[in-house]
């Protein structure tokens, strides 16, 4: 939908006019000059573009020896800074709405490349605003038009509601926000339970532009009580993590209580015990089951095979959509099954980011299909950006880190890739990730901030020479002046223990 602004000259020489109290996204620019009353025209003589997004700090940077992925990286990263401003709107030139779910699945690749606490901390006091008092939360913040449903409420986006404040306190180690905002977490969790059926919920969105036979809008790969279900159970479980950490320990066994009961009601429904694969064995249902702890331990490996085999029947091309496919990432990179990664987003043959550069996409656009008739600058399936720091270059934070005070380094060699590197400022300091491979060498820098720790994995076997800083490391030969220790190998990596400083790995195999 085109805008479109009018300005009438005073007349008086030389004039500059910009719109204000407004903005527009836009690729193309049309200026018409009328003629005046004596039928001469003005004179175009300058035009200028200007980017216009919330003034945060940038905090990382990203670049490897593939040119996709590095436009991909561009591609997302224009999107974000395009839907950046007082909130995260889905896109700048349309609605300009707050979709939240993108706060917080898209929350986990922007907060690598700026610093959105302060941004996060309005959008929480914009839902607390926002609730409804039976505990609804609305789809869009701040709730500027009232949408008719399915358009109101979705657990997958009402669920930033609780997700977010938790995710915030992990990224920032804001627990005060977290604090302030557990009367609209319960409210919430409350409501949601008012409209489970036998702890199913059935109703919303589902996983929204996923790819299926049908033009794209309401999940057509896995039901909506798979996701919705799903994002409940998650929610309770950090509620109860949260109830721990604030000293409720009455709620704290309520929401445990509670989470049990759906996931037992979540395994009964959508659980084949048969095939050991969740729904329609989609590529969401699958991945969404296993991220958010759902699926019983006995059956997570079978589970996860059976995400790998419908990536590997369609040839390694996804379906996931806004809200599976960050968790069909998630999941590959904690197998440790990058490669996976790498196959499904190193081509432009089939939909996807390559599919939607060789279509002539600027920003990341709504679609994986880069339809032209929807928008083509929305942020909300950017989630390989995540990927790119936390997997390829290895940064991210331990399970139980706060503020990333306890960091994994676990750089992804995958494909043809020769090397990458990442660096993020996180709430301590820079963390920096630097690898190359060459000739059978695999080469890893490493700078770790102050009054943190780290675990370091490098690709080794137990035959493999490891040195840093040109000095052995090995099980149980202190480095003489580090004093680095191999702790384990497993699964084809070493891992060492550090503190901050800089290092510098090599490992011949």
């Amino acid at each position: 939908n085109p805008s479109y602004f009018t300005y009438i000259l005073k007349g008086n020489g030389e004039e500059t006019w910009q719109p204000r109290f407004t903005y527009t996204g836009f690729r193309y620019l049309e200026v018409r000059c009328l003629p005046g009353g004596q039928g001469q025209g003005p004179e175009l003589t300058n035009v200028e573009g200007w980017h216009i997004r919330n003034a945060t700090a940038g905090t990382g940077s990203f670049a490897c020896s593939n040119s996709l992925f590095n436009r991909i990286d561009t591609l997302i990263d224009r999107a974000i800074k395009s839907n950046m401003v007082s909130l995260f709107t889905d896109c700048p030139h349309r609605e300009k709405l707050g979709w939240l779910e993108q706060t917080y699945l898209m929350g986990s690749s922007v907060h690598y490349g700026y610093d959105i606490a302060l941004l996060n901390r309005k959008m929480i006091a914009d839902m607390m605003q926002a609730q409804y008092p039976d505990g609804k939360m609305p789809e869009i913040v701040p709730e500027f038009t009232a949408f008719t449903p399915p358009f109101d409420e979705s657990p997958e986006w009402g669920s930033a509601a609780i997700i977010l404040p938790w995710y915030h306190y992990q990224w920032y180690g804001d627990k005060r926000t977290l604090a302030e905002s557990y009367d609209m977490m319960k409210r919430y969790v409350q409501y949601l339970r008012g409209r489970a059926n036998n702890n199913i919920l059935s109703h919303g969105l589902g996983d929204w532009y996923d790819l299926g036979p049908n033009r794209p809008g309401f999940a057509q790969m896995t039901k909506a009580g798979v996701t919705a279900t799903a994002t409940y159970y998650y929610a309770l479980t950090i509620m109860e993590q949260v109830a721990r950490l604030l000293w409720k320990q009455a709620d704290q066994k309520e929401y445990r209580q509670q989470a049990a009961a759906v996931k037992t009601s979540f395994n009964q429904r959508f659980f084949d015990p048969q095939r050991l694969q969740y729904d329609s064995a989609s590529q969401t249902a699958n991945a969404i089951a296993l991220f958010t702890g759902l699926t019983e331990p006995q059956h997570r490996a079978a589970v996860l095979s059976a995400l790998v085999q419908d990536l590997d029947s369609r040839n390694y091309a996804l379906t996931a959509g806004d809200i599976g496919f960050r968790y069909v990432l998630r999941i590959l990179e904690q197998a440790g099954r990058n490669d996976v990664i790498f196959a499904m987003n190193n081509r432009d043959d089939v939909p996807g980011y390559g599919y939607q550069l060789k279509n002539g996409a600027t920003a990341l656009t709504e679609s994986w299909q880069a339809l032209p008739v929807v928008s083509n600058n929305h942020f909300m399936l950017g989630h390989l950006m995540e990927w790119f720091y936390s997997g390829l270059a290895g940064i991210r934070a331990a399970g139980d880190a706060v503020a990333f005070n306890k960091i994994i380094i676990d750089p992804g060699p995958v494909g043809d890739i020769d090397w990458a590197r990442a660096a993020f400022q996180s709430p301590y300091g820079l963390i920096a990730s630097r690898w190359k491979k060459q000739d059978g060498l695999f080469e890893l820098e490493v700078e770790i901030p102050a009054n943190t720790t780290a675990a370091i994995y490098l690709p080794a076997t137990s035959a493999s020479v490891i040195t840093e800083s040109g000095k052995p490391v090995a099980i149980g030969s202190p480095h003489t002046a580090g004093h680095l220790l191999i702790n384990r190998f497993e699964n084809g990596k070493a891992m060492v223990r550090v503190g901050s400083g800089q290092y510098h790995f090599s490992v011949k195999n």
